[in-house]
């Protein structure tokens, strides 16, 4: 979808679509899993824990922290990185509000 496009939908809307892109990959979902898993800065050992290439591992991460999920800070010649627990909480908050509309109760749909 352009830029363009986005602007016609709400903040909370294009947030809400931006994490679950975010989500929509099996190994990003086991590299948050892990670092909520250990509750610590993660500094290279994910490469070991899921299984991928560092390169793809590192396209994951990049991927997980321009959404803001995780943070990063450079230790050494390596980065650690630990979820956001704020972004964290807001994501909590933006995907609570969209399955809070509730269940249709109608299925005459289709």
């Amino acid at each position: 979808m352009g830029i363009t496009k986005t602007a016609i939908f709400t903040d909370q809307d294009n947030s809400l679509a931006a994490i679950a892109k975010a989500l929509a990959h099996p190994a990003r979902i086991a590299i948050l899993k892990h670092l909520i898993k250990q509750d610590s800065c993660i500094c290279g050992d994910l490469v070991l824990e899921i299984g991928l290439a560092q390169s793809t591992i590192s396209q994951h991460l990049s991927v997980l922290k321009q959404t803001g999920l995780i943070k990063g800070n450079i230790s050494g010649t390596s980065v650690c990185y630990c979820i956001d627990t704020e972004a964290w909480q807001q994501a909590n908050q933006t995907f609570a509000g969209l399955f809070a509309a509730g269940i249709p109760t109608s299925n005459d749909c289709c």
